[in-house]
């Protein structure tokens, strides 16, 4: 089976792992430090901090940045609940917007003046454009899960240029992975304490106070990252530009296989002076579920990202398939296709042919 995502691992990462757990520290120590410091260098904030992976992430973010019951957050439906459920987790509530056709991204245009907070997902690895915004929001999240080493005209995703925070994951399938990981960037000092104590029990120290002493003051979590994935993470974190080019290069293969059939409409281009990250490539074909069955059927791993978060049962109540048409009609069409770096030039021709076979 040749799957839609994988992990791509090589003998520097296997190194860079294997050296930490011959270290003193398996957590709490040197390499979290090291890893933060080198996504902060790669996405150009001036602060990262390290989760357990990026529902974590989310999580800390809107809880540091104070929202809470009576708080309306605003997000697209077509991505994985974790987008939505982080407002749910401190208790403000979950306004979904439809997206835009164009983009697959959430409609910016179309967001709510009267919300509290947006948390904007760059679906697939494509940026969201936050300049379309008619007015910003109290607070302003990017989920860049699917978006580390994309490019807006603004600089680096996670750069925080037109937001407070952007939260990523690190998960197999995504472009950079530690197993199981996420992070926090943001330019502000205050946030990055707040996110650091928030991954830590709420504990605080004083510098003058015994070595022994702490305090919590308050409500905190244990979502820190152990040293063994953050040294995979910075292990990774230096191959980032080819894993994006090579993606980028999986990309164009399947544009220039597809582009003039008209049973297969494409993902969205990155516009001038941005760059696609690629974690995903959906594909929009008519009769989707035969075409998704008979695809895994014949060894091709497609995969359907997503259904939407208002159609799950613990969502009931935020909205319906009629008001939500470009997000239904998306998902009820769309597959991903194979897209990861280490997919062969031949494996990837076998994904076309069979597509195009199977369409």
């Amino acid at each position: 089976m040749i799957p839609y995502g994988r992990q791509s691992i090589d003998e520097d990462d296997i190194a860079a792992v294997v050296a930490v757990m011959r270290s003193d520290f398996l957590t709490q120590g040197p390499a979290v430090e090291e890893f933060e410091a080198a996504l902060g260098a790669t996405t150009g904030a001036r602060h990262a901090v390290a989760f357990a992976n990026g529902t974590a992430a989310l999580h800390a973010a809107v809880a540091v940045a104070g929202l809470g019951p009576g708080d309306v957050v605003a997000t697209t439906p077509l991505s994985f609940a974790a987008s939505a459920n982080c407002a749910r987790y401190v208790g403000a509530d979950v306004r979904f917007v439809d997206i835009d056709p164009d983009t697959l991204n959430l409609d910016v245009s179309a967001v709510p003046d009267d919300i509290d907070a947006l948390v904007a997902v760059h679906y697939a690895g494509l940026p969201v454009d936050l300049t379309k915004l008619s007015r910003r929001p109290r607070v302003v999240i990017e989920d860049a899960a699917h978006a580390i080493g994309a490019l807006t005209p603004d600089g680096h995703v996670g750069n925080c240029a037109r937001s407070d925070m952007t939260c990523f994951s690190f998960h197999p399938v995504k472009t950079v992975t530690t197993g199981e990981g996420g992070a926090v960037t943001t330019n502000s000092a205050d946030l990055a304490g707040a996110l650091r104590r928030f991954r830590h029990h709420g504990i605080s120290k004083s510098s003058g106070s015994p070595f022994w002493q702490y305090d919590i003051r308050e409500l905190g979590y244990n979502y820190r990252l152990t040293d063994m994935q953050a040294a995979l993470g910075t292990s990774q974190l230096r191959k980032l530009e080819q894993f994006v080019h090579r993606r980028n290069e999986i990309a164009q293969v399947y544009r220039d296989a597809f582009g003039n059939d008209g049973r297969i409409e494409l993902p969205p281009t990155a516009p001038e002076g941005a760059r696609h990250a690629h974690h995903l490539f959906p594909i929009l074909v008519a009769d989707r579920d035969r075409v998704f069955g008979e695809l895994r059927d014949r060894g091709v791993g497609v995969q359907v990202h997503y259904v939407p978060t208002y159609e799950f049962s613990s969502f009931a109540g935020h909205g319906t398939a009629a008001e939500f048409p470009e997000t239904d009609r998306a998902f009820r069409r769309c597959i991903s296709l194979p897209m990861f770096p280490a997919l062969s030039d031949a494996e990837q021709a076998t994904v076309i042919d069979l597509v195009r076979e199977v369409v």
